[in-house]
């Protein structure tokens, strides 16, 4: 297996307005990598591009131009789908079906019964905690418990690769925190993982790395501290350091008592390097 779960090149999407003389550029000749078994954020305002580039990579979407692979496979091969899970952003369930046939009957669709199937179905409420909810309709969920157990469907073939959607939108805080727990239970288990969000603290938690679309182009790509580091500054973090230690810092010397802890670039937080990104490329989606 290849070490990038995703290649995208060149990667372009246009869509063309119906008699009307004028088109939209979605996506503009983009260009990023998923390495295998890391979080990946690909983040960005509404109308930036984040679902249709998902749809490509998953070959849902035909591209206007660019390739997008998984697993070095292209992705309009349908065996690449094989190995990989989505939790779209609203995602359509049966609400007659409990918790449990809902599982079954996207476990039967990936090709399981049986022994393997039921225990499968166990496994996976246990995953997401909703063991003791699985005989209920989804009709009596919430919205925490759907993308619960849309988390749930999206595993249910083992994917090396699972793709979501604004898992935690409309989410409450308990459930968001849930959801986060899960991906980094994911990540544990060499599940590589690219998902969009705009919970832009629980990304920086999760992440790996991180890629910005503005007006559909990647504008920010790269590790987390190395994007979030100011650059020319660093910050020494002291251990018992007294006062005049700190108003003298300069004057350091080793017959002090203070020690030096840590050392690190100074950094920015994750919304405030969105906020920057963004407003340097103005709004999404531009009409041509």
């Amino acid at each position: 297996m290849t070490d990038l779960a995703v290649s995208v090149e060149g990667l372009t999407k246009v869509f063309r307005i119906p008699f009307r003389k004028r088109s939209i550029t979605a996506v503009r000749d983009l260009n990023l990598r998923v390495e295998t078994g890391e979080v990946y954020g690909l983040l960005g305002p509404n109308g930036s591009g984040k679902s249709t580039t998902l749809k490509m990579i998953l070959g849902i979407v035909s591209p206007t131009s660019g390739r997008t692979q998984i697993f070095g496979s292209e992705s309009s091969d349908v065996t690449t789908h094989q190995s990989v899970g989505f939790l779209p952003e609203n995602p359509y369930f049966y609400k007659f079906l409990t918790g449990t046939e809902t599982l079954r009957f996207f476990g039967k669709l990936c090709g399981l019964h049986g022994s393997d199937l039921r225990d499968r179905v166990q496994e996976l409420l246990d995953l997401v905690g909703l063991t003791e909810a699985r005989n209920q309709r989804l009709n009596t969920y919430s919205k925490g418990m759907l993308q619960r157990i849309g988390l749930a469907q999206a595993l249910i073939n083992e994917p090396a690769l699972i793709v979501l959607d604004e898992p935690t939108a409309g989410v409450d805080p308990a459930g968001s925190r849930d959801i986060r727990n899960l991906i980094v239970d994911l990540k544990k288990r060499g599940v590589t993982v690219l998902l969009t969000s705009h919970l832009l603290g629980q990304v920086q938690e999760i992440c790996d790395r991180v890629g910005i679309l503005a007006k559909g182009t990647l504008v920010r790509e790269g590790h987390l501290e190395e994007l979030l580091a100011i650059e020319d500054r660093t910050e020494l973090v002291l251990e018992n350091a007294s006062d005049k230690l700190m108003k003298d810092i300069e004057k350091l010397t080793t017959k002090s008592k203070a020690k030096v802890v840590e050392r690190r670039k100074s950094s920015t937080t994750l919304e405030r390097l969105f906020l920057d990104a963004t407003k340097e490329n103005g709004p999404a989606n531009k009409r041509e």
